[in-house]
């Protein structure tokens, strides 16, 4: 079952100090639950994404930890304030250990 990891995330590009800004994430991901059966009869091995992490200039601000029920290609929106200019990180740990990362960059005036 190939699967290309696609990230998409929408961080508003400015905002105000103090301001709550909403961020959404969407990543690709087939989220093999382990309990599908394959053509011989065995079980497809478990795959998927079980740990959300957002840093905001390098301090965690959110972070979900996701199990077998979670969609495919899982969307999340959540809220942080905006307190200063910088990067935030976003990184999704799968259960192989592989981990995805995506970047955005917020001005706060």
């Amino acid at each position: 079952m190939a699967n290309k990891i696609k990230i998409r995330v929408r961080v508003p590009k400015t905002a105000k100090k103090g301001q709550l800004i909403e961020i959404k994430t969407l990543i690709s991901h087939n989220m093999e639950s382990g309990q599908r059966k394959n053509k011989k009869g065995g079980k497809h091995p478990r795959k998927i994404v079980n740990k959300f992490v957002c840093k905001y200039n390098g301090k965690e601000v959110f972070v979900s930890d996701w199990h077998p029920a979670i969609s495919a290609n899982p969307y999340l929106a959540f809220f942080i304030r905006a307190e200063e200019s910088g990067k935030l990180e976003f990184s999704w740990t799968d259960d192989d250990g592989s981990v995805y990362t995506k970047t955005a960059s917020i001005q706060v005036n």
